[in-house]
């Protein structure tokens, strides 16, 4: 058994992150093609908008060894990303490993997989979500792992260091190469959606607002 660890990302700069949280996590599903986890990943408790930088974990079936070494590691703003490579039916984050990760100053943690202890997850404040709760828990198996390696977590490739952002709706992992530019998209389409709302609510059509009518009407089959 072994494992892969990889140093610390660097962190996504704190300007970046505090524009990030501007936008709910439904802004970029209306453009990005990579980054929107599935819906199955959700927050465990409402816990508000979550920003913070990737740290990548890949933990095998019922082994939390590598968590355990990981939470160690954790910077503040960090948010801890697990891959549970396909396992589902194992909790690999409770309340006591929670503590440790929020000991850190970590941001949030993200499973593909299970947690338990919901109400001690709560009551600590420690943002999670997952794919629901589990009375199985993971232990230490010493079965190997890697730290800050890509991850596939929720259907989304996801490498240490990139942007994430998360809230009541899901969770939106950005490349950090790819941030400033998403950001810039974003703010263009919020400003597009202020106007169209406006509009729609001074009794205006909304497909003629959003183009949506002229698309149709482009289309449209001439009746001979």
């Amino acid at each position: 058994m072994t494992y892969t660890i990889d140093p610390m990302p660097t962190a996504v700069s704190g300007a970046l992150l505090s524009r990030l949280a501007r936008f709910e996590t439904v802004l970029f599903g209306h453009f990005l093609d990579r980054g929107v986890l599935d819906p199955g990943v959700a927050p465990v408790f409402p816990a508000g908008t979550v920003t913070g930088t990737a740290v990548t974990l890949s933990l095998p079936g019922l082994d939390s060894t590598l968590l355990h070494h990981a939470a160690g590691l954790l910077r503040p703003g960090d948010i801890l990303v697990i891959d549970r490579r396909g396992d589902r039916s194992a909790a690999c984050l409770g309340g006591g490993v929670a503590r440790a990760i929020l000991n850190a100053g970590a941001a949030a943690v993200i499973i593909d997989g299970f947690h338990t202890d919901t109400a001690e997850l709560a009551a600590m404040g420690l943002p999670v979500f997952s794919r629901g709760a589990s009375v199985l828990t993971t232990r230490l198996q010493g079965q190997g792992g890697a730290l800050n390696r890509p991850v596939s977590v929720g259907g989304v490739p996801i490498l240490a260091g990139d942007a994430i952002l998360a809230d009541a709706l899901g969770v939106v992992a950005i490349h950090a190469t790819e941030l400033e530019h998403n950001l810039t998209r974003a703010d263009a389409l919020l400003a597009l959606t202020k106007r169209t709302i406006y509009g729609v609510e001074a009794g205006q059509r909304i497909g003629d607002l959003s183009g949506a009518s002229a698309i149709v009407d482009s289309h449209m089959l001439s009746e001979g």
